[in-house]
């Protein structure tokens, strides 16, 4: 991504977790830990969506953490529905950003990971961004998010996501007065309207 990306390994519960800790020039902001789409359906660190979520980040002077997912790459372990993986996440957390800002991000099957952390660290650390896009509300159980972190909170959804309709986030959302940007005529991956995810998101961490 830039001349500041570092490839690493780090331990998780499952084995070796692989990471790519991208960084920007000067002292960042904070750290921004980012979760990838399903690892059963091809989702990866490298995916375009997490990539340009990333380079939002350290544009806005954040690091940003990317990391596979136990099972995809060369992390070890296997697909655990959500539950080891929230643990990968954690575990890159602890790692990577262990002091300091926080910021907590997720593409799709990510995003319902990132949410289940955001209650238990906004409680013992400094979650000050949270971004949530493409995210799986009609596969999974994503958390609700408490009403005092919704000005940090960033929901993207696509206006004709046909992996994640976007009635059902609207029905995730609607019981928490929890605000939805919708991108018109976006599909789950946005193509075409990436340059325009980013520039939500680097809106956002202005």
């Amino acid at each position: 991504m830039n001349s500041y990306t570092r490839r690493l390994d780090i331990a998780g519960a499952a084995g070796r977790i692989q990471v790519l800790h991208d960084s920007p020039e000067g002292a960042p902001r904070g750290v921004a830990v980012i979760a990838h789409p399903h690892p059963l359906f091809g989702g990866t660190m490298d995916n375009k969506v997490v990539q340009t979520m990333a380079r939002a980040f350290v544009q806005s002077g954040w690091s940003a953490v990317r990391f596979n997912f136990r099972g995809v790459g060369t992390s070890e372990g296997v697909h655990d529905e959500g539950r080891g993986e929230a643990d990968d996440m954690l575990e890159v957390v602890r790692s990577q950003a262990p002091e300091g800002p926080l910021a907590l991000a997720g593409f799709s099957f990510g995003a319902f990971v990132a949410s289940k952390l955001v209650e238990p660290l906004a409680a013992t650390r400094d979650l000050q961004r949270i971004v949530l896009v493409g995210t799986a509300t009609s596969r999974f159980g994503v958390a609700t998010i408490a009403a005092e972190l919704h000005e940090r909170t960033l929901v993207v959804h696509g206006e004709q996501d046909d992996t994640v309709p976007l009635a059902s986030v609207m029905d995730w959302a609607r019981p928490q007065s929890l605000p939805v940007t919708v991108v018109p005529g976006g599909g789950h991956f946005f193509h075409g309207q990436l340059p325009l995810l980013k520039s939500l998101v680097l809106r956002h961490l202005r």
